[in-house]
């Protein structure tokens, strides 16, 4: 029965995260920033458990050209339990930790992590249903165009710049979750089980971690726009891309566009993550600067004459380079 029991310290962090996921019911679960020229100081849009805040006029005043749907209060059902369903897990989680027992843990964290990945799923079935359900008789039309908001992170929609993130009661709601997996944590090495069930763990960690981009994003060619030139790209021997350390993407079309946006600094060189360009003879594949070698030739003609072409190794480029000529360089003689 002991190994039943929950230890002091878990039942403790068990009721600390049940007193405050009530306070979810009074901040921000969500937001949605938006970045253009014409507001530098950028609009949110705010998602509470029970309404919308923040710009929502300027917004819905936006997106009526566009032909979205207005943003109200009363089309979300979710607006009506939502608080019902923040209550129910604080006062589950409270009880958890009264009641001690590590079965009831097992249960409250397998339920919170499906409520968890079921409210991301409504959350994107909204957004896509949002950016593309569009008003035909809109003032603006775009053909094949959609304004689906990213579910996490950056995305670029025409000249906005749009961030979705957890906000404060989103974090509230992920710190929960990180704290009654380290209570399981805890009570698995407690009682030195080795039944525990580590698909429960990576099930945890899939939902508690975003979806952080750690590698390059496949360029969309003949759709995506160049981030420096504003040209579609379009020849996928020569695409080009920055990653930043908070996942942000940039899109080039020659590497001559790819090494100007570094040299200008717009993104600081310590905020870089890793710079790829197209593998010249697989494309669409792209190969980070570092481990590619590079041949300039004139007779490549890459779209904004940078006529640099990637390979992923010297025997590759041997092969091309017999027909196209040039020479051999290396990534920061491109930079000088």
């Amino acid at each position: 029965m002991k190994q039943n029991k929950l230890t002091g310290i878990s039942r403790g962090l068990l009721i600390l995260s049940g007193l405050a996921l009530l306070v979810i019911l009074f901040v921000p679960m969500w937001r949605i920033d938006l970045v253009a020229p014409q507001y530098p100081e950028g609009l949110s849009l705010y998602i509470y458990a029970n309404k919308l805040g923040g710009n929502v006029d300027i917004i819905n005043g936006l997106n009526h050209y566009i032909g979205m749907k207005v943003l109200r209060d009363e089309d979300f059902v979710e607006f009506k339990i939502l608080p019902g369903i923040i209550v129910f897990f604080s006062v589950a989680f409270v009880l958890v930790g009264l009641l001690g027992r590590r079965r009831w843990l097992n249960v409250l964290f397998i339920t919170f992590v499906l409520f968890g990945i079921v409210a991301m799923v409504d959350f994107w079935r909204w957004e896509y249903d949002y950016g593309h359900n569009l008003d035909p008789n809109a003032a603006i039309k775009v053909p094949g165009m959609s304004y689906q908001p990213p579910l996490i992170g950056y995305k670029q929609l025409l000249n906005f710049e749009a961030y979705s993130i957890p906000a404060t009661g989103g974090w509230i709601f992920v710190g929960a979750g990180a704290l009654a997996l380290l209570c399981l944590l805890i009570e698995w090495r407690k009682n030195k089980k080795k039944k525990q069930p580590v698909a429960l763990s990576m099930a945890a960690m899939c939902f508690l971690m975003s979806s952080c981009n750690t590698g390059p994003e496949p360029i969309a060619y003949g759709k995506d726009a160049c981030y420096s030139c504003k040209m579609t790209i379009s020849d996928s021997r020569f695409g080009a891309e920055l990653l930043t350390k908070k996942g942000r993407v940039y899109k080039f079309d020659d590497s001559r566009c790819l090494t100007g946006f570094v040299a200008s600094n717009e993104v600081p060189k310590d905020n870089i993550q890793e710079l790829y360009l197209a593998s010249f003879n697989a494309p669409p594949e792209l190969i980070p600067v570092k481990q590619a070698f590079l041949l300039m030739s004139d007779n490549l003609n890459s779209p904004m004459r940078g006529n640099v072409a990637a390979f992923k190794t010297r025997e590759l480029l041997d092969e091309v380079q017999k027909e196209m000529q040039g020479e051999i360089v290396q990534w920061e003689d491109l930079l000088q």
